[in-house]
């Protein structure tokens, strides 16, 4: 329960930002191509680590990725890589920072090709009619076939880090499945919004 006395996912506990997080973000629907874009930067990031502790450091993820402009992105040179890699304020992981000026130049290609990255990622929508829930209200799997056709479907395209459980997370996220659970009060207000 949350301080207003209304139900909340158990996941966000009672850190402030997270709540904040949780109430306000998570489960949104979301069609901007840059706040795509970031959160599956983000994702990425967020391999072998919990999301409370990339969330704590989005700003300064912002600011050393010029706000996640993926067209200025595309054109980071070495010099940028350097940078960031003794740049405190995020997770300094060559292989992460580099995969996001790759997938910079590849959000590009994929929105010459389908008009924007929100047109590309809605195409993979979770079908959730027949999903099984347990009696806590949650998903008895953290994963979906839509999620791991997206993981695919990027690869092919040249993208990196957004193995299947990754896509599912930003899938959750970006309110492509609403996974507040039974009893959540955001479940119900979400459940309207993407009925609209």
């Amino acid at each position: 329960m949350g301080d207003e006395n209304q139900g909340r996912c158990w996941w966000c506990g009672d850190d402030p930002l997270y709540v904040r997080y949780h109430d306000g973000e998570w489960g949104v629907p979301v069609y901007d191509n840059v706040r795509l874009f970031e959160k599956i930067s983000l994702e990425g990031f967020q391999a072998g680590l919990s999301w409370i502790t990339i969330l704590r450091k989005r700003e300064n993820f912002r600011a050393g990725f010029d706000g996640f402009d993926y067209y200025k992105i595309a054109k980071y040179s070495q010099l940028n890589i350097d940078k960031l890699m003794i740049y405190a304020g995020i997770v300094r992981h060559r292989g992460k920072i580099e995969a996001v000026i790759n997938n910079a130049q590849r959000a590009i290609e994929m929105e010459a090709e389908f008009g924007s990255l929100a047109n590309y990622f809605w195409q993979f929508k979770p079908d959730t009619t027949g999903w099984v829930f347990d009696e806590a209200g949650l998903r008895q799997r953290s994963l979906c076939p839509e999620a791991v056709a997206l993981s695919k479907d990027l690869k092919k395209r040249g993208w990196k880090f957004v193995g299947p459980t990754t896509m599912y997370a930003f899938m959750q996220a970006m309110g492509l499945v609403n996974d507040h659970v039974e009893g959540c009060f955001r479940r119900n207000v979400l459940s309207d919004v993407n009925k609209s």
